[in-house]
């Protein structure tokens, strides 16, 4: 997509969690964004306490703030694309749900359920709402080995099992499924589905433990390329791109598990 000078650039939003730590969630999103050359807007649906140790307590908004949020952004600005995080109970995911449905963008589900420290970020209850609501009304779904097994009881034990995890999820209703693989043996494989297509996506694996934040920023880096006018094949291969130098570019922050850096891709080339 080309910008004019003082064009807007494509519009996506958020609708995740605040990360104080500012690796991951609704900071990690916008970081994103940005970087991929797209203007962010946020509607934050939790607030989380969090460092680079792990999450300390989380807070959702009340139902009529995420609304709030919701309709300001949507009847004003628009979007080109939509990106979902932690929506933390039913009553949240049910409203993004609703929302994401009476949309004609694109929108991708980070169907999040722990956070890179194994904290939970979703009200037990909520998973049916997430795979009854959510799912249904996406256009991409990006969930993790775990969330597979949360959404659908099928445990990937190697890369022979993706296909049948993403079988699993596609039958839950989104247009597409890209089952991360990343915790696998190996070198790293995502795999994309539609129902009939299938695309793998490899990436080299990087010895650096500052990862926190790379399910955000993936996702947000896929919905960017969606407003951006890429195909869904084609916005999952640029996002991986992304989300690969953003892990090699890691940074240690805090005590514990550094964030990805979103910044790796304006720097000068040396």
């Amino acid at each position: 997509m080309t910008q004019n000078p003082g064009q807007a650039p494509p519009l996506v939003l958020t609708i995740a969690g605040s990360d104080s730590g500012g690796g991951a969630g609704i900071q990690a999103d916008l970081k994103t964004m940005f970087a991929l050359g797209a203007h962010g807007m946020s509607v934050i649906a939790a607030v989380t306490a969090q460092n680079s140790l792990g999450v300390q307590g989380y807070w959702e908004l009340p139902p009529d703030a995420v609304r709030a949020q919701l309709d300001s952004v949507l009847s004003d600005i628009g979007v080109h694309a939509i990106k979902t995080g932690m929506l933390a109970s039913s009553t949240l995911v049910e409203i993004v749900a609703e929302r994401l449905a009476a949309s004609d963008a694109p929108s991708v589900v980070d169907p999040v359920g722990v956070s890179k420290h194994g904290d939970s970020l979703l009200d037990p209850s909520a998973v049916d709402a997430v795979r009854t609501r959510l799912l249904p009304a996406a256009t991409v779904v990006t969930p993790n080995l775990w969330e597979v097994e949360q959404l659908t009881g099928v445990k990937v034990v190697d890369e022979s099992g993706l296909r049948e995890a993403a079988e699993a999820v596609k039958a839950l209703g989104p247009a597409w499924v890209l089952v991360k693989g990343g915790h696998l043996p190996g070198e790293p494989s995502d795999l994309l589905f539609d129902g009939e297509r299938e695309y793998r996506y490899t990436a080299p694996r990087h010895d650096n433990r500052h990862t926190h934040g790379t399910g955000c920023t993936l996702a947000s880096a896929i919905a960017s390329h969606l407003a951006l006018g890429e195909t869904v094949p084609d916005a999952v291969a640029k996002a991986k791109e992304y989300v690969t130098g953003a892990i090699a570019a890691g940074f240690p922050l805090g005590a514990g598990i550094g964030p990805v850096d979103h910044r790796w891709n304006l720097r000068p080339a040396h």
